[in-house]
C-alpha cells in the first residue's frame, strides 16, 4: 500500500469548503504556480518511480541507483544554485522538492540533500572557477555523485574536535584521517573533505581511485537501509593544490553547508509524516472492529487529530523558514528551531502510525515502519536534537551551554 500524493484529481475535485485532510491550513495555496509546478513534477515522480521500488530496496538494503537519472532530469541536484547547468530554483521550491522526495523514503531525500547541499554547493560558494566549471555541470547531470567528509568516529556534535588533518608537502597537500557516517561514499565519485591544517579547518576535493583513499560500506543498518551509509579513510592521501577549497577556512565552511541541508530535512520529515497519516486515514476507514470502523472511535479520531497538527505547525514553521530563506534574512537558529520542531514531530507521527496499525504495522506492506526507522537517523544526523535546543537556548539566554 502506497501512499500518493494529497493533491490528486479526487482531491481537486473537493469542494472549496472542503479541508485537505494532509494540508489543512492551505500551504499549498500560499505557494506561486512555479513552485506548485515543482512539487507536482516531483510528486509525481515520486509516485510512478520511487514507491513502486522503495520497499524492496529498503528490504535488501539497496540504494535505487536507477532513479539518478530520473532525478536529474527534472533539475533536482543543485536545484537551488545559479548557473553551471543548475536550475537556479529558490529555497521553497527546493523544500517542496526534499518533502516529495522524503514522502517516498528518507534515503531517496538524503541522496539529493548531499549531492545538493553538502557537496555541490561548497563548491559553488568556495570553489575556484575552475573547481566549478570542473565538476557542477556533471553533478548536476546525476554522472558525479559527491559525499560530504565531516563527522568522525570519535563523535559528530563537536566539528571542531577534528582529528583528520592535511599537510603540505611541496604544491600538494597530504590528509591522514578518518570520517564515519558518510552518505553515498562508497557510490561518490569524489569527496568534500574538511580536514584540520595549520591555517585552520580548510575543505578538499578528494576524487575517487586517489591513493590511500577509500570508502567502504557500513552494513547491518536498521535505518536508511535505501541509502548507502560509508566510513572513509584517509592514508597519506595526496591532493594537488587544485582541489583545495580557496575561498574559505575554519568551521564556517561546514557549517553552512548543513544550514543549507538541515532546511531541506526541515521539509523532508513533513513528507515522511503525510505519507504515514494518508495511509493511516484509509486504513482506519477499511478495517472494521467491534462491527465500525476504527475511524469512527474517538480515541481514533484524536491520534489522528494530534497527528494533523503536529503536521500543520511543521508545515506552517518550513514555509515561513523559507520565506526568511528567499528574502535573505534566514539565520542557522531558525532552521535550528524547525529541524528539532519537525523531526520531532515526523517521528512522533511515524510511531503513533505503527501503533495505530496493530500487528500490520510491522509488515512493510505499510509504510509508517519504514518511515520510523528511518526517522531515527534523520532526528539525529545534522546536528542532534539536544544540539538544535542548546542553539536555540543560546539565542534565549546569550549564553552557550555546549
Amino acid at each position: 500500500m502506497a501512499a500518493s500524493r494529497p493533491d490528486t484529481p479526487a482531491a481537486q475535485k473537493r469542494s472549496a469548503t472542503t479541508l485537505d485532510p494532509l494540508d489543512l491550513y492551505g500551504v499549498r495555496q500560499q505557494l506561486s504556480e512555479e513552485e506548485r509546478m515543482v512539487q507536482d513534477s516531483v510528486g509525481r515522480l515520486v509516485d510512478e518511480k520511487v514507491l513502486p521500488i522503495i520497499q524492496q530496496h529498503f528490504e535488501n538494503h539497496t540504494f535505487p541507483r536507477e532513479l539518478i537519472p530520473e532525478l536529474a532530469s527534472l533539475g533536482l541536484l543543485g536545484s537551488s544554485l545559479e548557473g553551471y547547468g543548475c536550475a537556479g530554483m529558490n529555497g521553497v521550491s527546493y523544500g517542496l522538492i526534499c518533502q516529495e522526495l522524503e514522502r517516498g523514503d528518507s534515503g531517496v531525500r538524503s541522496f539529493v540533500s548531499v549531492q545538493s547541499s553538502l557537496c555541490m554547493y561548497p563548491i559553488h560558494a568556495f570553489g575556484s572557477e575552475e573547481q566549478k566549471q570542473k565538476y557542477l555541470p556533471r553533478m548536476a547531470k546525476g554522472e558525479l555523485i559527491g559525499c560530504f567528509g565531516l563527522t568522525e568516529p570519535h563523535g559528530g556534535s563537536d566539528p571542531a574536535n577534528m582529528k583528520t588533518h592535511a599537510k603540505r608537502r611541496g604544491g600538494d597537500w597530504v590528509i591522514n584521517g578518518a570520517k564515519m557516517w558518510i552518505t553515498n561514499g562508497a557510490i561518490a565519485d569524489l569527496c568534500i573533505c574538511w580536514a584540520q591544517t595549520p591555517e585552520g579547518i580548510r575543505g578538499f576535493i578528494v576524487e575517487k581511485g586517489t591513493p590511500g583513499f577509500s570508502a567502504p560500506e557500513i552494513e547491518h543498518k536498521f535505518s536508511l537501509r535505501a541509502s548507502v551509509t560509508s566510513a572513509l579513510f584517509f592514508d597519506n592521501v595526496v591532493v594537488p593544490e587544485a582541489n583545495v577549497l580557496p575561498g574559505v577556512v575554519g568551521l564556517k565552511g561546514p557549517l553552512s553547508c548543513l544550514t543549507q541541508a538541515r532546511f531541506g530535512i526541515t521539509w523532508g520529515v513533513i513528507g515522511a509524516a503525510q505519507a504515514c497519516l494518508a495511509q493511516l486515514i484509509e486504513y482506519t476507514k477499511d478495517r472494521i472492529l467491534f462491527a465500525r470502523p476504527l475511524a469512527a472511535n474517538q480515541a481514533i479520531q484524536i491520534r489522528l487529530a494530534e497527528m494533523s497538527r503536529k503536521i500543520t505547525l511543521s508545515q506552517l514553521l518550513s514555509l515561513q523558514l523559507g520565506r526568511l530563506k528567499d528574502s535573505g534574512k534566514m539565520t542557522p537558529s531558525h532552521v535550528s528551531l524547525a529541524k528539532w520542531n519537525n523531526c520531532r514531530a515526523a517521528i512522533e507521527v511515524a510511531r503513533d502510525a505503527r501503533d495505530m496499525l496493530g500487528g500490520a504495522g510491522i509488515s512493510a506492506e505499510y509504510v509508517p515502519i519504514r518511515h520510523m526507522l528511518n526517522l531515527e537517523s534523520v532526528i539525529t544526523y545534522e546536528g542532534t536534537e539536544t544540539v538544535h535546543q542548546l542553539t536555540i537556548g543560546r539565542e534565549l539566554t546569550g549564553i552557550n551551554a555546549f
